[in-house]
């Protein structure tokens, strides 16, 4: 259970990302948050109860490139 004050958001909340990271391992490329969550540096997350979610990446847009469309 989170220690910390206010505490963090459980592994089941919209918010779930906005826990405390409490080990990071950037070698590796994961961190573990309070809450038992397993981030990745590809935004996928494992979560306490084993399910996964997927790699989302945030890409600029097109026009944010310079890009003719």
């Amino acid at each position: 259970m989170c220690q910390h004050q206010p505490q963090c958001p459980p592994a089941d909340a919209p918010d779930r990302e906005a826990a405390c990271l409490v080990a990071f391992h950037p070698e590796q490329g994961w961190g573990l948050l309070c809450n038992g969550i397993v981030l990745f540096e590809d935004n996928g997350e494992l979560l306490p109860d084993g399910r996964s979610v997927p790699a989302h990446y945030d890409y600029p847009r097109r026009e944010h490139l310079g890009c003719a469309a």
